[in-house]
């Protein structure tokens, strides 16, 4: 079989995303005009290969890129090794310019993991080596345009003082070096941006990553389809009334039924039931041991919202919750990007989760 249309296996490749133009050029048009910008939204939402997609554009452009992946960073040494790599996998002229800065700091980029690796009494001091990656990133950022991506960057509240540290480095540079960051945890990134205790509070605009909307959809599955010489017929409407838009479910849903669909054939419903039929059965270990690491009121909260309930109604009381213990949990979840508030409405994020509470408890 030829290779499916509809990659959702990891991020995507710059070339591969779709549906997503315009949010695309707001953020070429916001990094040109130096305007720091946070990219905020819910896990498998997509913004790692939206930022990829900027990157790629941004390079073809001759504008150097720099990426800093802070994904589960858990100390200083390792956030130094973090972007010690990042410098070192630079993207455009500012890579020699890099390299050559480093060199007279005595730093070899792309090599810190391998010098943290020996003994102790033999170690570069994390510190003071992440002082000097920071110090060459502003120095060559001076020289040529530039624009540093921080993913995932949340991580960084793990680390003390990295944030105040990256803030005193960067904070008289905003003019010269764009930066992009992204997190999948919208609450901690509106802390990170809006708090006035946090170093980079008022230091960013908050952009939303948002859902495809149907019209993205029709156009991903009608053109995937039909270049591999499918009927896409309603799957599109299928997709989204049960997805919502979610971007990764979304394209999971069209490759299932792309792998049903036969080329040459008309349209059949049974390619939309067979296809959600797969993707539960694909996913339902992995939403069984995901559930089953919340806490108790965690779990109930997530019932409620699955079936359209209240929090605080006669549902809630069946499950035994406390108006209390309700709204720990909301915000517990909340927090972690689990579910969120759409138009006031709290539901749960993945819609393959949702679905597969309500089939396993039914409330």
């Amino acid at each position: 079989m030829d290779a499916s249309p509809f990659p959702y296996q990891g991020p995507l490749a710059a070339d591969q995303v779709r549906g997503r133009d315009d949010l695309v050029l707001e953020l070429l048009e916001r990094v040109s005009e130096r305007r720091v910008t946070a990219l905020t939204g819910p896990r498998r939402y997509g913004k790692t290969s939206v930022l990829a997609r900027v990157a790629a554009d941004l390079a073809e452009g001759g504008a150097s890129v720099v990426w800093v992946d802070l994904y589960e960073v858990t100390s200083t040494a390792d956030l130094a090794v973090r972007l010690d790599e990042a410098l070192a996998r630079a993207i455009g002229p500012l890579r020699s310019r890099l390299a050559s800065i480093a060199a007279s700091l005595e730093l070899n980029l792309g090599v810190l993991k391998v010098g943290l690796a020996r003994r102790r009494s033999e170690r570069p001091d994390a510190e003071a080596t992440l002082h000097l990656l920071l110090d060459t990133l502003v120095e060559a950022g001076e020289s040529y345009p530039a624009v540093v991506v921080f993913d995932e960057f949340p991580g960084i509240v793990r680390v003390p003082g990295a944030a105040g540290l990256l803030r005193t480095k960067l904070q008289h540079h905003f003019q010269t070096i764009g930066l992009l960051f992204a997190g999948s945890q919208p609450s901690l990134m509106r802390t990170l941006f809006t708090e006035r205790t946090e170093p980079f509070y008022a230091q960013a605009d908050l952009v939303p990553i948002g859902p495809l909307d149907a019209a993205a959809v029709d156009a991903i599955v009608g053109d995937g389809f039909r270049t591999s010489g499918r009927d896409p017929g309603t799957l599109a409407a299928s997709i989204v009334s049960f997805a919502g838009g979610h971007p990764h479910r979304t394209m999971q849903l069209a490759d299932a039924g792309w792998r049903v669909a036969e080329p040459g054939a008309r349209y059949r419903k049974a390619v939309w039931e067979e296809a959600v039929a797969d993707v539960r059965r694909s996913t339902a270990l992995a939403n069984e041991a995901a559930y089953s690491r919340y806490g108790t009121g965690e779990k109930v909260v997530l019932r409620l919202l699955a079936g359209g309930h209240s929090l605080f109604g006669a549902a809630a009381e069946v499950l035994a919750v406390s108006p209390g213990a309700a709204q720990h949990a909301r915000d517990t979840l909340l927090a972690a990007g689990e579910i969120i508030d759409d138009a006031g409405r709290l539901v749960v994020v993945d819609p393959v989760v949702a679905d597969w509470i309500r089939h396993r408890f039914g409330l």
